[in-house]
Order: structure tokens, then C-alpha cells, then sequence
């Protein structure tokens, strides 16, 4: 059978990498999305390559993002994430991709779809997985958003334009509430491993906290050595599980998001260099589609930044006290150093998050057709 294609962009945003859609350019039917997604980034591979299609064999590059026109007021685009599997023929929707929100902006503008004037956009995102509102600003050259600029992110070659995104209101993402079980630390009753003393936070995305030494490890830990730890991998996922029940969430591949902490410490990089413990805040490692992720999920970041400014939380308690707690948290990653930043009270005696906000760059790999099998989309084009 023919192929047929679907214009589309692949963009880099942050540390990830995903294929760009218009909305109109797909079936209006979505129950028809899943199948022409895992077509065109490579998904079901047993292999764990995604050779077949665009995507790089792990979570962090075998991702897909729908813009179309706001639904929402306070918005200027609707942006919704989809996040495919890489060895499973499985779409997950549940949660949003802080990463690529970064890219979402830009290619707004590019597209047409916002207009801008003078030298610097702001494009409100409307993210239809977490219903919430994201403001992202970055500087506009000749109409078009600028690339090239001096930012470096771990874990991304180069510098770059930088995007500063804040996440509004980001409290209750996934389950409603900030602290979907009212408490700042709760004791999981975890199958086949007892009780785990975890965080429950819901900030940008869900996330369960536990402290590293809870499992016996130190914390700064390479991925693929983490990943090769069956054991640790098999505990963290059911600790994931436990948690959601908690949250009162419906347990995906994607989330909730699980991580786990420790206190500043001299740390090895991908990169092989070395980061002293003076400049890092907090040690994190967090789990992504079933693997340790090679730098930190943007929204996993947002969330263990809002738990470190929630006195109690496992987060807060391993993370260094810093003078002014609006100051952004250093927080040592596989990858490098990741400044993250987060405005949290207290209202009436509960936590309330106002915003979080960090620093990301973009850029546009190319664009035209991405080929989609007509055996793959049996319905597609009729």
C-alpha cells in the first residue's frame, strides 16, 4: 500500500526532541491520532531504536505535539502532548512535556498562528493535557523567533536563544490539588516492599519523592547504571504505583512521575566532568517511561522545585537552605546543573504554588512531510 503524509516540523525543545503537527492537519477523529503518531516516530520497536520512524529509542525523543487555535481565554494557542511509547504501541496523554512546551511559542509565531511586534514575543499556551496556562517569552528577529543566543543547557551541544517559560498556577496538573493527599509526606504502603516515607506533589505534572538513601542508593548514580539495576527499576515502579493510588490518580506508563533525591554532593556528568557539591543545591534522578532519564523531565524539575519550597516534604528536607527562597534551586542532574525557580505560599495554612519558572532553548531541525504507511492508518486519508 501507498504512504500518505501529513505536514509536520521536528523541533528540538529543551532536552527533548519532538515531530510538530497543526491541528487541522490531523483526522478530526482522535480515536485515529495514536496510530499515525506511533507510525511516524518508529513505535512499537522491540528493538528500543525506533529505526522505522523519527524517533531516538528513548522517552525523551519519541514524542508528539498538536497546536491549534486556543479554546481557552486566557490563551493564544492550544498545545496538547503526546508521549509514545518506544517498545509498547502505547500513546500516553496524561501529562504535559515542560520541554517542548518551550518550543511551543516559537513555532507559534514562525507559523503565523500569533502575531508580534517589536523585538521580544509572549505567547500564552493553553496545555490541554493539564489544562493549564503556560507564558512563554523569548526574543523575535525580523518576525521570526531567534535562535542563536548565548544560553547553554546541560545536556544540549551549543547556546541559544533563551525561553523563559512560566508555568501558571501549576498546582493540582494532574489530580486537582497541590498535595493530593493533604500531607507534605506520606507513608506508601508498597507491595512486596512495606512501607516508603514519599512526597505527593502535583505541580506541572504529578510526582512521588522518595530520598535515595530509602533505597539504598547514594543518589548520583549513572542512568545506565541505575537503568541496569533491575531490582531498584522493579521497587521504583511499584513505589510509582502506590502513589498513584494515593493521588487518586489513573496509573499510566507516563505518570505519575517518580524521582528520587539526595543532598548536595560532588556528582559525575554524562559529560564526564565532575560538579562539586558547592555548586548544587539538591542531587535529583527521575524516571521516564520506564527509564532513568539522562538529564531531568522539565515538568519533573518544576514539580521537585515547588516540593523543595514546601517545608517537610522529603525534597526539602535533603535540599540545601538557601537565604531567599524565590532564588532559583541549583539542582545536579545526569546531564549538568538545572536552575529552576518557584513562587510558593501559604494560604490559610495550605501551600499554594503562584508560578514556576525556568530557562530553555529551541530550535527548528526541519520541516515538510513526515510519510505515514497507509497500513499503518488504515482509515487515514479517506
Amino acid at each position: 500500500m501507498k504512504q500518505f503524509r501529513i505536514p509536520a516540523a521536528f523541533i528540538r525543545g529543551g532536552t527533548s526532541n519532538a515531530i510538530v503537527f497543526h491541528q487541522k492537519d490531523l483526522p478530526k477523529d482522535r480515536a485515529q491520532w495514536d496510530a499515525i503518531f506511533l507510525a511516524a516516530i518508529g513505535s512499537p520497536d522491540p528493538n528500543g531504536r525506533q529505526l522505522n520512524g523519527m524517533g531516538g529509542g528513548i522517552s525523551s525523543l519519541s514524542k508528539i505535539c498538536i497546536v491549534g487555535p486556543s479554546t481557552h481565554p486566557d490563551a493564544d494557542i492550544d498545545y496538547t502532548f503526546a508521549q509514545c511509547a518506544v517498545r509498547d504501541a502505547a500513546v500516553d496523554y496524561a501529562g504535559n512535556c515542560g520541554n517542548m512546551s518551550s518550543a511551543m511559542g516559537p513555532f507559534a509565531v514562525d507559523e503565523g498562528l500569533v502575531a508580534v511586534e517589536g523585538g521580544e514575543a509572549l505567547v500564552r499556551i493553553h496545555n490541554t493535557n493539564t489544562n493549564k496556562i503556560i507564558h512563554s517569552r523569548f526574543p523575535v528577529d525580523e518576525g521570526m523567533a531567534a535562535v542563536d543566543g548565548v544560553l547553554m543547557l546541560p545536556g544540549v551541544s551549543g547556546t541559544g536563544a533563551p525561553v523563559r517559560m512560566e508555568f501558571v498556577e501549576p498546582g493540582g496538573a494532574g489530580s486537582g490539588a497541590l498535595l493530593p493527599t493533604g500531607n507534605v509526606v506520606d507513608m506508601l504502603d508498597v507491595e512486596g516492599l512495606g512501607s516508603i516515607e514519599a512526597s505527593l506533589v502535583d505541580a506541572a505534572n504529578p510526582g512521588v519523592f522518595v530520598a535515595a538513601e530509602s533505597l539504598g542508593v547514594v543518589g548520583n548514580e549513572m542512568p545506565a547504571d541505575l537503568d541496569a539495576d533491575t531490582d531498584l527499576m522493579a521497587r521504583l515502579q511499584a513505589i510509582r504505583k502506590a502513589g498513584a493510588a494515593a493521588m487518586g490518580l489513573k496509573f499510566s506508563p507516563a505518570l505519575p512521575m517518580i524521582g528520587f533525591v539526595a543532598p548536595p554532593m560532588d556528582a559525575n556528568l554524562l559529560s564526564a566532568e565532575t560538579v562539586p557539591e558547592a555548586d548544587g543545591d539538591l542531587v535529583g534522578r527521575m524516571v521516564s517511561m520506564g527509564n532513568i532519564h539522562r538529564a531531568l523531565p522539565l515538568t519533573g524539575t518544576l514539580c521537585m522545585t515547588v516540593a523543595a519550597r514546601i517545608k517537610g516534604t522529603v525534597v526539602n528536607r535533603v535540599a540545601r537552605t538557601v537565604p531567599d527562597p524565590n532564588d532559583a534551586l541549583r539542582i545536579v542532574q545526569p546531564s549538568g546543573v538545572i536552575h529552576c525557580a518557584a513562587d510558593v505560599i501559604q494560604l490559610d495554612g495550605a501551600w499554594h504554588a503562584v508560578k514556576a519558572g525556568v530557562l530553555r532553548t529551541q530550535r527548528r531541525l526541519f520541516d515538510g512531510y513526515v510519510y505515514i504507511p497507509a497500513s499503518s492508518v488504515a482509515a487515514y486519508g479517506s
